[in-house]
């Protein structure tokens, strides 16, 4: 901990912004981590009730397994299942509005991480700025004698720009990596509930109006 704060302090006050931009990125990055994986969103036994789904009798069933499995594909599949007498046209915009809920929730924090990318290089410029500043100020009341009153201000503009790029590169890939995941999700999510629509519609003599 006394080595964490002597780094924060040779950088300057910059060094704070910068440590509270890691601490945030590496939160939602774990969060992320866990809440992304594949098999907590396309949920195994929801995928394989929705392949079941044959009449109208296994619409009971199956919006019983996706009220105990959370997660957005359960949710988009019990939507679908429980509208299934709408229109066509109604059931669908009940999905679309259930999916962009879903989609907001699969892409909440992602927002930080691309902050986090976009103003930790930034935090380390002002710091570099603010570090030459030092040095010029040093230069001006003591000259350039002062090796030790100058390497200080030089130390402290390249140890905010190396904070900034450590913590900002890291963050903008694992905003790429996640941002990605995500969409995959989402486009696998759409593409079992446009299976479980034809589905219904089958079911029920589609097209229906």
């Amino acid at each position: 901990m006394q080595n964490i704060l002597g780094f924060l302090s040779k950088g300057g006050i910059i060094m704070y912004p910068l440590f509270l931009c890691s601490i945030a990125a590496l939160a939602v990055a774990i969060e992320k981590a866990v809440s992304l994986r594949r098999r907590k969103i396309i949920i195994p036994e929801v995928v394989a009730v929705l392949e079941n789904v044959k009449e109208t009798n296994d619409f009971g069933l199956a919006v019983s397994i996706c009220e105990k499995h959370h997660g957005p594909l359960a949710n988009v599949i019990r939507i679908s299942l429980e509208n299934h007498g709408l229109p066509r046209e109604e059931l669908k915009e009940a999905l679309l509005d259930q999916g962009r809920q879903e989609v907001h929730q699969l892409e909440r924090g992602l927002g930080v991480l691309e902050t986090v990318a976009g103003i930790a290089p930034l935090l380390g410029l002002l710091g570099t700025v603010l570090g030459i500043l030092k040095v010029f100020k040093v230069i001006a009341d003591l000259g350039v004698g002062q090796a030790a009153a100058l390497a200080g201000g030089i130390s402290e503009a390249l140890i905010t720009t190396i904070a900034g790029l450590f913590i900002g590169i890291p963050a903008l890939v694992a905003y790429n990596y996640f941002a990605h995941k995500a969409e995959a999700l989402v486009l696998e999510i759409e593409k079992y509930s446009n299976r479980l629509l034809a589905r219904i519609g089958a079911i029920h003599g589609a097209p229906r109006s």
